[in-house]
C-alpha cells in the first residue's frame, strides 16, 4: 500500500460530523459509492449515487471542482477506501464516512429507499404546499368516455412516454410545457392534464402551468400511468403522439414575459455572460452549467462546458447532474422560456440557480480551468477481441469475466463467463498474470475495472463489447441462468421497483406508498432543505 492510500484510509468521518458537515452551508459532495441496488434499498438523504463501477467516468461530470468537500461512503467493505484513493489520484481529497452506512443507521439517523429521493419528496412536499389540483384516473377516464373538453399532457421524456402512456396523451416533457402548452390547448376553457409514471412530475408539471399563470385549467392526473393501471385502464404503449420539435413561432415574447414574471417571483437572477464568466472561474465554488432545452437540440450545438440536462428531468432526477450539495447552477436555452421555468423550481428546491442573459447565443468565454469545463478523465486504453477471438482463445486458459448488467447476464451469456462488478473484483481470486477478456456493453466500465485488475497483478487484458448474437454467430454457447448470480449477489440492480410498470399491481402500489411516505421520514434539517415562499405567493394571490 503506498502513501497516499495509507492517508486516505485515515481520512475518517463519523455519522455526527457527516449530518452536521451536510447543514452547515458550505458545498459538499456526498457520494454513494455503492452499485444501483444497495443505494437504491438504502441510502442517506443528500447522497448522490456514483457507484465504484462507474466512479472515475462520472465523477468530474458530477463534482468538477477537485478542491470541493467530499466524503463517500460504501457498506464498510473497503469499497469507499478504494473509492478514495481512486479520487485522490483524481486530485480530490475525500474524506470516508467510517462504519459505512450501518453507522449512519447506528448513530439514529434515517436511510431512504429508491431513487431520485431529495426530487420525490420535494414533489409531494408541493403538492401540499402549493394545494395543486388533481384527478383520480377513474374520473379522467370519464371524463375522455364522455367527451369532455380537455387534453392530457405526458410530462416525461419521449422514450418514456413511448412505453405507456394514457389513451390520446400527447408527450411535452415537463421541461417543455412553458413552450409548447398554449399551442396543444390553445383554447383556454380546455382542461390540460398532466400525467407521469407516478407523482412527481404530474405534480411538478401541473403546478408549473398553474404558477405561469396560464388561463386554463390545469390538473394533475394523481398517481400517473401507475394509479391508471391500478384502476384496471388500458394503457397505450408505443404511441408517438408529442409536441412540435423548436422554438413555437408567435407568442414567443408573450411566453417570455410570463416566464421572466414567474422567476422575478421565485427570486431568480439573471447573469450577463461576464457574470457568469466570474462564477464559473471562481475557485472556491462549484458552478454548473445546465443546458435545459431538448436532446435534439443540444445535439446541434450548445455552449463550451454545459451538459445537457433537460429542464424537466434537472428537477426530477437532480442527484444525477449534480452531485455538490450547495452548488451554483447557470440555466440556458435558446429561447427566454424555459431557462427561467426550470429554475424556479431550483430555487425552491434549494439550489442556487441564475439564469444566462441570451442563453446557448451568449458570448461566454470559458475559464480554462473553470468548474464548468468538465475535463475528461484519463483511461487506460484496452486491446479488443471480437467474438470470433474469443473463439480461438476460448481453451488456451483465458479467463471471461462478464461485466454487463446481471440481469443482461442472466438473460444470456457465453457459458465460460463469469459475472461479475468492478467492485467484486477481489472475491473472483484471479491469479496474478492471468489472462482476461472483459465482456462489457460500455468500454469505460472495462476500462475502469482494468485499474482493479492491474493492481491484482492482472495486466493481459482485453475486451469485447459484443452481444448475445455476435457470439452465437462466433460459434460460442450462450446460456441463460434465470437465478445467477443469486439475487444477493445482484447489486448493481434495485428489485425494489423493477416490475412496477411490468404487470405487478403490488409492487405498483407499494411504489406509490413509498413515494407519498417521504415526506414522513425527513427531519426537520432535510425539510429546510427546501424553500416554498413562492407557493405562499400563489395562495396568497388565489385567495384574492
Amino acid at each position: 500500500m503506498n502513501t497516499d492510500d495509507k492517508n486516505n484510509m485515515h481520512a475518517a468521518i463519523t455519522a455526527a460530523t457527516l449530518k452536521t458537515w451536510l447543514h452547515d452551508g458550505d458545498e459538499i459532495a456526498l457520494l454513494d459509492v455503492r452499485e444501483h441496488g444497495q443505494y437504491g434499498e438504502a441510502h442517506i438523504f443528500h447522497a448522490a449515487p456514483v457507484p465504484y463501477s462507474r466512479l472515475e467516468a462520472d465523477i468530474l461530470r458530477l463534482a468538477p471542482r477537485r478542491s470541493v468537500r467530499v466524503v463517500v461512503y460504501d457498506n464498510d467493505d473497503g469499497v469507499a477506501q478504494r473509492a478514495q484513493s481512486a479520487l485522490h489520484r483524481l486530485g480530490y481529497q475525500a474524506h470516508r464516512l467510517e462504519g459505512g452506512i450501518d453507522a449512519w443507521t447506528a448513530a439514529g439517523l434515517n436511510v431512504f429507499a429508491g431513487v431520485n429521493v431529495p426530487s420525490k419528496t420535494f414533489g409531494e412536499l408541493a403538492e401540499i404546499e402549493f394545494h395543486t389540483p388533481r384527478i383520480s384516473a377513474r374520473a379522467l377516464a370519464a371524463r375522455l368516455e364522455s367527451g369532455d373538453d380537455l387534453v392530457v399532457l405526458d410530462g416525461r421524456p419521449f422514450t418514456e412516454y413511448q412505453k405507456m402512456s394514457i389513451p390520446g396523451a400527447i408527450c411535452c416533457p415537463n421541461g417543455e410545457l412553458a413552450l409548447h402548452a398554449h399551442a396543444l390547448a390553445p383554447d383556454p376553457a380546455t382542461t390540460i392534464v398532466i400525467n407521469c409514471a407516478g407523482r412527481t412530475r404530474s405534480i411538478i408539471g401541473a403546478q408549473t402551468l398553474i404558477n405561469l399563470g396560464i388561463p386554463n385549467p390545469v390538473i394533475a392526473l394523481e398517481n400517473g400511468t401507475q394509479g391508471w393501471y391500478l384502476e384496471d385502464l388500458s394503457l397505450e404503449h408505443g404511441a408517438s403522439r408529442r409536441h412540435d420539435a423548436g422554438v413555437p413561432d408567435g407568442n414567443i415574447d408573450a411566453l417570455r414575459v410570463r416566464a421572466e414574471s414567474l422567476a422575478t417571483r421565485a427570486d431568480v437572477p439573471t447573469l450577463t455572460a461576464a457574470q457568469a464568466a466570474q462564477w464559473l472561474g471562481d475557485p472556491t465554488r462549484s458552478t454548473f452549467l445546465c443546458d435545459v432545452r431538448t436532446p435534439e437540440e443540444f445535439a446541434t450545438g450548445s455552449l463550451a462546458g454545459a451538459q445537457h440536462t433537460p429542464g424537466g428531468q434537472l428537477i426530477q432526477a437532480t442527484d444525477q447532474y449534480i452531485a455538490v450539495r450547495g452548488a451554483r447552477l447557470i440555466l440556458i436555452d435558446n429561447d427566454g422560456v424555459r431557462a427561467p421555468v426550470v429554475a424556479s423550481w431550483l430555487v425552491q428546491m434549494g439550489w442556487e440557480a441564475a439564469v444566462l442573459q441570451d442563453g446557448v447565443k451568449a458570448s461566454l468565454a470559458m475559464p480554462a480551468d473553470g468548474a464548468g469545463a468538465h475535463p475528461a478523465c484519463e483511461l487506460p486504453a484496452l486491446r479488443a477481441m471480437d467474438s470470433q477471438g474469443i473463439a480461438r482463445v476460448l481453451h488456451t486458459g483465458v479467463t471471461l469475466i462478464d461485466l454487463r448488467p446481471s440481469q443482461s447476464y442472466r438473460a444470456g451469456h457465453i457459458e465460460q463467463a463469469r459475472w461479475s462488478i468492478r467492485p467484486r473484483l477481489p472475491s473472483l481470486n484471479l491469479t496474478a498474470g492471468s489472462t482476461v477478456v472483459l465482456l462489457a456493453n460500455d468500454a469505460d466500465v472495462a476500462r475502469l475495472a482494468t485499474l482493479d485488475l492491474v493492481q491484482m497483478g492482472i495486466t493481459d487484458v482485453s475486451v469485447n463489447t459484443g452481444t448475445p448474437q455476435d457470439w452465437r454467430d462466433a460459434g460460442l454457447n450462450v446460456v441463460s441462468t434465470p437465478d445467477a448470480p443469486a439475487d444477493a449477489e445482484c447489486i448493481d440492480f434495485l428489485f425494489f421497483v423493477h416490475d412496477r410498470h411490468d404487470g405487478n399491481k403490488q409492487a405498483a402500489r407499494q411504489y406509490l406508498a413509498w413515494e407519498t411516505n417521504l415526506i414522513h421520514q425527513i427531519d426537520p434539517q432535510e425539510r429546510a432543505t427546501f424553500d416554498f415562499s413562492l407557493s405562499a405567493l400563489a395562495n396568497d394571490s388565489l385567495s384574492r
